[in-house]
């Protein structure tokens, strides 16, 4: 069943095309990799689905419901969460804080409500520093939340940003090049960590241009060319697409033949 739908996107900046007949679907439960050069148009795709750019063409569907033209809030109160391609955090608060805020979408107090005091706010607040707590320790940083965000390395920032986006409860989760800038180590436990998110039932959709954890870990991989789609499958079907061989992986798929 399909929980994403994306029919015949387009988005174009100043005269040049970013996206152009962009359709696919993302069923529930599914791990679906984007991929393709820079410049392919993967994360304008991605500020599409997530409501920070409007599409000029086009409908997103979610839930069966029409999103286009929702406010990234709105898209995340949908069920819709996201990470980005460099870790968009308060470096100088807590990391408790910061995944705090994520957890504040699934609240019901609005912002002067949050500014009281009274028993009702104080309970909440005491639930969502429980529920940040708890997307710490699943990614294993409950022991740096006090440390300010800002004194973490890079690889740990993209853990605190994940814990966040998981905070708000997703049914899916848009995650924007989450290997960029970390090691073979690193790289190989996030690839454990979604495989765990994708069991708690949350479907993802990921860009990212590290090959091999790609083909390990998704169900389907659309492959972008110019904002236009040229591929979409299986890994073993794209790894042996003749085109997808020759425009983006360069041979870096071992055991790739023409098909």
């Amino acid at each position: 069943m399909a929980l994403l739908e994306v029919e015949n996107v387009r988005r174009s900046f100043g005269g040049v095309v970013a996206v152009d007949k962009v359709s696919f679907r993302t069923n529930v439960g599914q791990i679906k990799a984007v991929i393709g050069p820079n410049g392919a148009g993967k994360t304008t795709l991605f500020n599409i689905v997530s409501g920070i750019l409007s599409s000029e063409t086009g409908r997103i569907m979610f839930k069966n419901k029409v999103i286009g033209g929702l406010r990234p809030h709105q898209i995340a109160r949908a069920g819709i969460s996201r990470t980005f391609q460099n870790p968009s955090l308060f470096l100088q608060v807590s990391v408790l804080e910061n995944v705090m805020v994520g957890r504040h979408v699934r609240t019901r107090s609005g912002f002067l409500r949050c500014c009281l005091t009274g028993p009702g706010q104080r309970r909440e607040e005491r639930a969502i520093r429980e529920a940040a707590m708890a997307q710490l320790d699943y990614v294993g940083l409950a022991d740096l939340a006090s440390m300010p965000a800002g004194s973490l390395a890079f690889g740990q920032r993209r853990m605190v940003e994940l814990a966040r986006a998981l905070a708000t409860e997703p049914d899916l989760l848009l995650l924007d090049e989450p290997a960029s800038g970390l090691n073979t180590r690193e790289t190989h436990d996030l690839g454990e960590l979604i495989r765990r998110i994708r069991e708690r039932g949350v479907t993802i959709l990921i860009v990212e241009h590290d090959m091999s954890l790609v083909m390990d870990i998704s169900d389907e991989i659309l492959v972008l060319h110019n904002g236009i789609p040229i591929a979409e499958g299986a890994p073993s079907v794209i790894q042996n697409n003749q085109q997808v061989i020759s425009v983006y992986l360069g041979g870096e798929i071992q055991g790739a033949v023409a098909g």
